[in-house]
């Protein structure tokens, strides 16, 4: 696993860098065989030590962010959280695997707004009650997918009172 480490407001030495890199390398056991690209970014905000990492695994995103007044408690803890994610959804990930196909989707802004953010990911077909799963696991309150049953892209979102909604194109 290759795991990218970048500091904002913070010098990565190499004893911290050491550190996150044993930590979260621990998480490659999970996906033996597989060539994972790992984003951990750490900065600093006043007394908060923020840790995020981002793991794309095959269609999957696994996604975890802590903060703490230590880096170093900041890093055990999104280990900590990022491992109770795998636990939890490790046999439906493993099933989902073996499936997955990757298409690329790319945004196009209008001429009247700017876009001040591109995000890049893949849409694979999956029931609803999975997308539900996955917009959970980010920890989103909406997530777009490809649904299995219709095999249209579909949005789902949290509503103000817990439930879920799903958008659906009608042609």
């Amino acid at each position: 696993m290759q795991i990218n480490i970048r500091g904002k407001s913070i010098d990565i030495t190499p004893s911290l860098r050491a550190y996150v890199e044993k930590k979260v390398g621990k998480i490659g056991k999970y996906f033996a065989g597989l060539d994972l690209n790992c984003q951990v970014a750490l900065s600093v905000e006043k007394d908060r030590h923020i840790v995020e990492v981002t793991l794309p695994v095959n269609g999957w995103l696994l996604r975890g962010e802590e903060e703490s007044e230590d880096m170093y408690s900041s890093v055990d803890l999104v280990v900590d959280k990022l491992e109770r994610q795998i636990r939890k959804y490790k046999t439906r990930l493993n099933r989902k695997l073996r499936r997955m196909e990757k298409p690329e989707v790319q945004a196009v802004p209008d001429d009247d707004q700017q876009v001040v953010k591109i995000k890049r990911f893949t849409f694979k077909p999956m029931p609803v009650d999975e997308a539900i799963m996955q917009m959970n696991m980010l920890g989103h309150d909406f997530y777009v997918f490809t649904n299995s049953e219709s095999e249209q892209i579909n949005v789902l979102y949290r509503r103000r009172d817990g439930n879920y909604g799903l958008i659906q194109p009608d042609f």
